[in-house]
């Protein structure tokens, strides 16, 4: 299967205890299965539907996989929930970084139309859902490195893995680590400047991760982007780190410096996304 490389995931696993029955069930036994699919399978599987005639924005029935994960001897599972997120991405299309008609071309109107008519129906039903999983196009959001620490990085090399494999970078934490640092860098935020877009993004994060378990597992993982940033700028990034440099110097007052490592890291970021308009 051709690489997706666009897409970047900030995920929650929750320990088994956290689901019910029969679906804590299922995902026990799930759990037990020799081989489990991946994002770059679910990517997949979602454009075969979008590129397929007539083309389907969302699938017709939920997504029955999850990725999981053991933390400190316990099962923890991130459930896939596709067309939930299907649907919510919807509402993102206005912020591609391309033209109209391009878009209607990849997702024509009257096919978004039906899935957002098929969302409204089912969202009447279950007002409180919400995904595992978020997911950002061409780059990582500034806002996420909040949730982590430099020492919580996880680089492996391309060589390090067997078969050839693409390099790996993510960033795992506890839920109570990531709650008390978005906590925390939302108060300098708002306490040094008014409330501008950056703290209403780390007030909407601190929301979603208050939605949790408290015993699960935060992890942001580059996803696809590393097959479109090279290997040695990947082994060179460190961007939780120059966000916490960023928030500190902005709790010490010091708003010239803040402002420099908010521009390096936006620039950084600028720079991958504009790869998505390359031949």
């Amino acid at each position: 299967m051709p690489k997706v490389p666009y897409a970047a995931y900030l995920r929650v696993y929750e320990p088994l205890a956290a689901f019910p029955e029969p679906e804590r069930s299922y995902w026990a036994a799930y759990a037990k299965r020799p081989e489990l699919p991946g994002a770059q399978d679910e990517l997949g599987w979602a454009l075969a539907g979008v590129v397929g005639a007539p083309p389907r924005v969302a699938p017709a029935g939920e997504s029955a996989d999850a990725f999981v994960t053991w933390l400190d001897g316990v099962l923890c599972v991130c459930p896939w929930r596709t067309r939930l997120r299907s649907w919510q991405a919807l509402s993102e299309v206005g912020q591609w970084l391309m033209p109209q008609s391009v878009v209607d071309a990849a997702l024509p109107p009257e096919a978004r139309e039906r899935a957002a008519a098929d969302y409204a129906r089912w969202r009447e039903g279950n007002p409180d859902a919400r995904p595992w999983i978020r997911s950002a196009l061409w780059h990582v959001p500034v806002r996420w490195f909040t949730l982590f620490a430099d020492d919580e990085r996880e680089f492996r090399e391309s060589g390090d893995r067997p078969g050839g494999e693409a390099p790996r970078l993510r960033y795992r934490t506890p839920m109570v680590q990531a709650r008390r640092r978005v906590a925390r860098g939302l108060r300098t935020v708002r306490e040094a400047t008014a409330e501008g877009p950056l703290a209403v993004a780390l007030a909407d994060v601190g929301r979603w991760l208050e939605e949790f378990h408290p015993r699960s597992l935060v992890e942001l993982d580059y996803g696809g982007l590393v097959y479109t940033i090279f290997e040695d700028q990947l082994a060179a990034d460190h961007s939780a780190a120059e966000v916490a440099e960023g928030l500190a110097a902005l709790a010490a007052g010091d708003l010239d410096r803040a402002q420099r490592s908010y521009e390096v890291l936006t620039d950084r970021w600028m720079a991958v996304r504009e790869r998505q308009f390359a031949n």
